[in-house]
């Protein structure tokens, strides 16, 4: 299993968010890993199984799911920043997703 993992949800629709691209990056931008929302709005294996500790940011490419739909939305882009304090510990860093706002937690 990976050490990151991610999952969205349309909270505006009350359901996963499928087909959103998402790109794992170290702190100053650089692309390590990329994947795509599932059918249940999950990547279970998105970059290594280890990472230094350090400053990492998730990028959700929200701007297609919502033109897919036709619907405006103020975001083209959601990035999550955060650090990675130790190797050992899994990292699930989930988005609640609506047109004009978001929200992120540390998962499980």
């Amino acid at each position: 299993m990976s050490l990151i993992t991610t999952h969205v949800l349309d909270a505006s629709l009350g359901r996963p968010a499928a087909g959103i691209a998402v790109t794992l990056q170290t702190g100053d931008g650089t692309p390590i890993a990329a994947g795509i929302t599932d059918s249940d709005g999950r990547i279970a294996d998105l970059g290594p199984e280890t990472l230094p500790a350090g400053h990492y940011a998730l990028r959700f490419a929200v701007a297609e799911y919502f033109a897919a739909s036709q619907t405006p939305a103020f975001y083209p882009v959601v990035t999550i920043d955060f650090t990675v304090r130790s190797e050992e510990l899994h990292y699930h860093v989930p988005i609640l997703l609506s047109p004009f706002a978001y929200s992120t937690y540390r998962g499980s």
